[in-house]
């Protein structure tokens, strides 16, 4: 074999195994996810194992659900979706199939405290209306899927302007839970399963019943998934009835 026939061998060989690790790198490439702050806590227990049981890597982003929408009607590409149900469901087929849609369970609104602050009752309707004029700060998200009920409350305890005054908002609930933890607010507002996993934070108590009002999580595959039947592999295992007891423990009712 003469040395330019040598060379030509061993740059289609060079050639071939290039492409062979190309695709293997591709194969490997792990599944993405964008999922609410609400059930970040449960599939942070679940996702290992449902990689394990999929035999994929999962590379998760969390955020507010209104921020997850943002970036699928702008066109990200993204496989799985754990998002407060409500955000999504006018999204047309373009953007989520419909029959992959899984429940997940629903999450109440809670007041969470530093670890070791004062402890208000609220217990009742005039308890937290009391609790919340005294509180000298409070903080919720934003943008976050309880601003609405939240607010709704202040307005029906009379106390709409008062709180205007004392209310730091933030974008996103782990923003929210980082100042009171750092004692720049001292009462949070938002998902019991937003307050549950906060190192340093104390979950005082969920909203009374006349002011209580629940956020229902859904997972979805989208419809760009490049590995639709992965996505749905995961969706499923995610939601398994078996995970009852780690979303529960984590605030999630089912």
């Amino acid at each position: 074999m003469t040395f330019a026939v040598a060379a030509r061998c061993a740059g289609v060989l060079a050639a071939a195994l290039a492409s062979l690790g190309t695709g293997a790198v591709q194969a490997a490439e792990p599944l993405k996810a964008l999922s609410s702050n609400g059930v970040r806590a449960a599939l942070e227990v679940l996702a290992p194992q449902c990689e394990r049981s999929v035999g994929r890597e999962v590379a998760f982003e969390y955020g507010t659900s209104t921020s997850i929408r943002q970036r699928i009607v702008g066109g990200e590409a993204v496989d799985v979706l754990f998002v407060v149900k409500d955000s999504l469901v006018d999204l047309t087929p373009q953007h989520l199939d419909p029959s992959s849609i899984q429940p997940l369970g629903r999450a109440g609104i809670g007041v969470g405290i530093r670890a070791g602050a004062r402890r208000y009752d609220i217990g009742s309707s005039a308890a937290i209306r009391q609790a919340l004029l005294a509180a000298k700060s409070v903080t919720y998200a934003q943008d976050g899927a309880s601003r609405t009920h939240i607010e709704r409350m202040f307005a029906q305890l009379g106390i709409a302007d008062e709180m205007k005054a004392k209310t730091l908002l933030e974008q996103g609930s782990v923003r929210a839970a980082a100042k009171v933890v750092a004692g720049e607010a001292e009462l949070l507002l938002t998902l019991v399963s937003e307050i549950l996993p906060v190192e340093g934070m104390q979950l005082l108590g969920p909203l009374p019943a006349e002011f209580q009002s629940y956020i229902s999580f859904a997972g979805f595959v989208t419809s760009g998934s490049k590995e639709p039947a992965a996505a749905r592999a995961l969706l499923a295992c995610i939601a398994a009835p078996a995970n009852t007891a780690t979303f529960t423990a984590k605030g999630i009712e089912r």
